[in-house]
């Protein structure tokens, strides 16, 4: 398939840039460096994030971490860690910030269209006090990811309003939703198991092995 009117070139972006206008003054000017108490504050009270990571070549992923609300530790002004819990052990985060340190989050508040954007330099830390600060359900997690804080911003709630992701009444039915399980039997073809197999393994993980 041909695509048209792709934008390649600086030159072309500037006058493309151009045609969508500035930022207003707010925006242009919202970055700071470092947590500040209102960061701090945002992050304390937020049980999910979205990390991106990328690796030498640039090919990019974003993967989700989640807990109770705090459950990411603010260190000082310029350093957070965030635990990691058990997961699929591909370690996709992992092989990307050694190879490519440079991370982006997005804290997110249930209900809260806004949401808080941190930038910054990652590192796989074992650092046994954060370890420690970090106990969920008496299990200790293996490492983290010790953030060095280069940018951090609030976000708009528009895509918020626009998908209506906060509002239950827009949620598709139970029914009318992708099944998981399904698209697993169809992704994984070397493991032969019926979609009801996979469907309790998943909520045996859910269940058993969440810490």
């Amino acid at each position: 398939m041909a695509f048209t009117d792709i934008i390649t070139s600086q030159n072309a972006f500037e006058a493309f840039c151009e045609e969508i206008g500035k930022p207003s003054e707010m925006a242009a000017n919202k970055v700071i460096s470092y947590l500040d108490e209102q960061c701090v504050s945002f992050i304390q009270a937020s049980p999910f994030l979205t990390m991106a990571s990328s690796n030498k070549e640039g090919e990019c992923d974003v993967t989700p971490r989640g807990d109770d609300r705090g459950f990411v530790h603010v260190i000082d002004e310029h350093h957070l860690f965030i635990p990691e819990r058990p997961g699929n052990k591909r370690m996709d985060s992992a092989h990307n910030i050694i190879e490519n340190p440079h991370v982006g989050l997005i804290f997110f508040i249930p209900g809260l269209g806004e949401t808080l954007r941190v930038n910054g330099k990652a590192f796989i830390c074992r650092d046994p006090s954060l370890l420690k600060a970090c106990v969920a359900k008496g299990k200790t997690p293996h490492f983290g990811v010790l953030v060095r804080v280069n940018e951090c911003y609030v976000h708009c709630a528009k895509a918020f309003l626009r998908s209506g992701l906060w509002k239950p009444e827009t949620w598709a039915e139970k029914g009318e939703r992708p099944s998981p399980a399904r698209m697993l039997q169809a992704h994984v073809s070397v493991v032969q198991k019926s979609e009801q197999d996979i469907e309790r393994s998943l909520q045996e993980s859910y269940t058993k092995r969440l810490y």
